[in-house]
């Protein structure tokens, strides 16, 4: 649902994203978000939801496709969640909310019509003397969620800001009423993050907002939550502290009720500094590091005996997938559960398990009894036949897995949660494996930042991310070099794109223990907020650190042997750089991806010497699973040059050109590797480096496939575009290069085509057969003035042309 909703009375549809089923809730300051009611406080216009729910008339079109620089056609969202177009019509064709695939609708009816028969199973963990096993969904067994009895209330707009410290703004009755005026998502580092000079503001910020929580709150318990804040984030409620989180990526909850007034006036002060800090990673990197409350503020109220909010700020639920097939798939739910009533509570979780039409696939109950004040884990397992597997772009087939939680048969509390069956292998030969067959895993890293906003973006901006990722033929994204929003991870979730997603622990470490404490609460914020996803693959426990230390290198041990206590069921990965490619480095985690940049860095080596790299690399360690992290050059929209010439990767000139021979040549050389289990572009987007004054822009990181304000696709974009997806694609490079003063030029296209035709002014010049999805006439004749070009093939029966003008001076 557009989250953008005017707070009027109105009779809506909702659907959960997870398993669309469709139930009518009267709207009156209030909405049904997942399980979730959601109330709006005083002039709510927005809400981020972290439970996903969408309504069924479609969110905001974006941009997804089309040529270079143009708004496309389609949209990424319209009609629906992903209801129109494809690759070249927004992101999804047949529409996640209609049951459909990447192409043509990868849930038809269902998965099954029978569901899991019930297993009956062992006794639950530690403590629980109930039952655990699953009880089979009977063909016409369609699921309908309980009443809610979760409310979220979103705090997103009418707050007061202020740029520096102030001495007891912390107090209720402090006058803030010459702050400035807010919403969230909000950054103060906008524009002076993104000029250059390294001179952003790095420091305190101050956030107060006032509101009423409502009566039918007494008696219950409520969190105030944060979904983002930038660095270390101190919280009082009517003056007393909450408390302090140290961490700019993840989410995070502190306990309210007891400083909280039902009925009446409350007031939040939230203190935020994004300063360097030493013993919070990243101490380092090359970006900008945005302060601010940059993701939603909610509060969340839940009935006394709940699913537990604070396992580090994560869902409570953890299901876990293993022995899977198409055949069969073995599932164990373990859900926390939290008793906050003076007695001890007799309670019984139940998991259902929905297929995307709303039938029930399996359900799985266990029971036991939770002390006052305790918390305590519950565990049910089941073993579902012919379960429809999540197969990345092929079919993201998601599950809806919802738990419930019931004291004496009533539901006191319950939420929804994604599911996907998927097997993956990594092995140092063969490379990935999903579901049994290989699978190339090529794709792109990404930040979060935009032009002009910082990490303070929306789903929009999320939206037209995935889209141009999809667009390219990306199947992995590495999420470099942090935790990213929930949201883009349910989008990989329902995309079928694969994630790495990673802990900011970049270049260095300060060697204490707080530092490492701060590492492996990081590490353990990302695994279990994101536990669920489907999409995730691979956990980052850190990148490019330049020391081979002792310090280092027991840091990183610690981290990847956390990672699979907390996952057994993913592997670790790390990425690898400036120290050497044998060391302890990168001998700690399941996987490495080095980050290479041959004829970019001058110490990497010329661009054609990275396939013998890569061979002796795994000539001295056969065993070890290696792909490439990083791999790229920059790239200055307005600097050209044919033929290029390796550039100084920190001067001012940085050719378009070189940037796409550099992705040529070395997409060439890893095609034929099945050997790197990925391989990742530096970067899909130009992003915000303060720090950095190189190329056109001062301030910013060229190496992005895509402008920083994704406008404008470079050629590099068009030749992966060509390389990796079946999109009828032709496209002539150096387009941006107008003006010409030879009387011949080198003319390059980028075609999936078998053979492209060049004409100059109306006038055949020839017929190419192309190399690795690169066609070159290396002497076209140009005349005096304005010369039209036009390439033409026809690919899979479409007739597919482009045409650019170019000008002899």
């Amino acid at each position: 649902m557009n989250r953008r909703m005017a707070c009027t009375a109105a009779a809506l549809e909702i659907r959960t994203m997870s398993n669309k089923v469709r139930w009518f809730a009267r709207i009156t300051l209030k909405y049904v978000v997942g399980g979730v009611v959601v109330i709006a406080l005083g002039s709510c216009t927005s809400e981020n939801a972290e439970d996903d729910a969408f309504a069924s008339g479609g969110t905001t079109a974006v941009p997804g496709t089309g040529g270079d620089g143009t708004t496309n056609t389609g949209g990424a969202a319209t009609g629906g969640v992903f209801t129109g177009g494809s690759s070249t019509a927004g992101l999804a064709t047949g529409g996640r909310e209609t049951g459909g695939s990447s192409s043509g609708g990868a849930v038809a009816g269902g998965a099954a019509t029978g569901g899991a028969a019930g297993t009956g199973a062992d006794a639950g963990a530690s403590g629980w003397a109930g039952a655990a096993g699953g009880a089979g969904g009977a063909p016409h067994d369609v699921y309908e969620p309980p009443p809610v009895r979760r409310t979220k209330i979103p705090l997103d707009t009418d707050w007061r800001f202020l740029r520096s410290d102030a001495s007891d703004a912390n107090d209720t009755g402090f006058d803030d009423s010459s702050w400035k005026t807010v919403s969230v998502p909000h950054t103060w580092n906008a524009m002076d993050g993104q000029d250059g000079g390294n001179d952003y503001y790095r420091g305190i910020g101050w956030y107060r907002r006032h509101f009423v929580l409502p009566a039918d709150a007494a008696g219950k318990r409520v969190y105030i939550q944060f979904d983002g804040g930038s660095i270390v984030t101190d919280v009082w409620v009517n003056g007393t502290s909450l408390g302090q989180h140290r961490g700019g990526f993840a989410r995070f909850r502190f306990d309210a009720t007891a400083a909280l007034n039902t009925g009446a006036d409350n007031v939040v002060a939230v203190r935020i500094d994004n300063s360097l800090v030493a013993d919070v990673p990243p101490i380092s990197g090359d970006f900008t590091v945005f302060g601010g409350l940059y993701r939603s503020v909610s509060l969340l109220v839940t009935d006394r005996v709940h699913i537990d909010t604070q396992d580090f700020a994560s869902s409570g639920v953890y299901l876990e997938t293993t022995n899977v097939s198409e055949a069969s798939a073995d599932l164990r739910a373990r859900v926390r559960v939290k008793n906050d009533e003076p007695g001890a509570q007799d309670v019984t979780v139940s998991t259902i398990v929905v297929r995307p039409d709303g039938g029930v696939e399996a359900r799985l109950t266990a029971s036991g009894t939770v002390g006052s004040g305790a918390t305590e884990e519950l565990v049910a397992t089941t073993t579902l036949p012919n379960p429809h597997l999540w197969d990345g772009l092929t079919d993201p087939f998601v599950y809806s897995a919802y738990v419930e939680l019931a004291v004496q048969g009533e539901v006191r509390d319950w939420l929804v949660e994604p599911l996907g069956f998927r097997s993956y292998a990594v092995d140092p030969e063969e490379g990935f494996l999903l579901n049994g067959r290989y699978v190339d895993l090529h794709g792109v890293n990404r930040h979060q930042d935009r032009l002009d906003m910082g990490w303070a973006i929306t789903e929009r901006e999320h939206d037209e991310d995935m889209a141009l990722i999809r667009e390219v033929g990306a199947n992995i994204i590495r999420l470099s070099h942090y935790q990213q929003s929930k949201y883009f991870h349910e989008l990989a979730d329902q995309t079928g794109m694969v994630l790495w997603t990673e802990i900011p622990l970049i270049n260095e470490i300060t060697h204490s223990n707080e530092h490492t404490a701060n590492a492996r609460q990081q590490l353990q914020e990302l695994i279990r907020q994101n536990f669920n996803h489907p999409s995730i693959l691979f956990w980052g426990i850190g990148n490019e650190q330049r020391t081979d230390d002792s310090a280092t290198n027991t840091l990183l041990g610690d981290l990847a042997d956390l990672a699979a206590v907390e996952d057994p069921g993913r592997l670790s990965t790390y990425a690898h750089c400036c120290a050497p490619d044998t060391g302890g480095l990168p001998s700690h985690s399941n996987l490495v991806g080095y980050n290479t940049y041959f004829g970019w860095y001058d110490n990497f080596g010329t661009y054609d010497q990275f396939g013998d790299w890569a061979d002796a690399l795994h000539a001295a360690r056969p065993t070890w699973r290696i792909g490439i992290g990083e791999y790229g050059a920059g790239a200055a929209l307005s600097q050209h040059q044919i033929p290029p010439m390796q550039p100084e990767p920190y001067g001012s000139f940085h050719p378009e050109e070189w940037q796409s021979l550099i992705h040529d040549e070395q997409w060439r050389q890893m095609n034929t590797r099945r050997y790197l289990w990925a391989k990742i572009v530096w970067c899909m987007f130009d992003f915000a480096s303060d720090g950095r004054s190189e190329g056109e822009t001062a301030g910013r990181n060229d190496k992005g496939l895509v402008s920083y304000d994704r406008q404008t696709r470079k050629d590099a974009f068009f030749f992966y575009k060509a390389s990796w997806t079946a999109t009828p694609t032709v496209h002539i490079a150096s387009r941006r290069y107008t003006n010409r003063t030879t009387a011949t030029v080198v003319v390059t296209v980028y075609s999936n085509a078998d053979q492209v035709t060049l004409r100059v002014n109306g006038t055949t010049v020839g017929t190419e057969l192309g190399t690795n999805h690169t066609f070159e006439w290396a002497s076209v004749p140009l005349c005096m003035g304005s010369n039209t070009l036009e390439a033409s093939a026809t690919i899979g029966g479409v007739d597919t042309t482009d045409t650019v003008t170019l000008t002899r001076i």
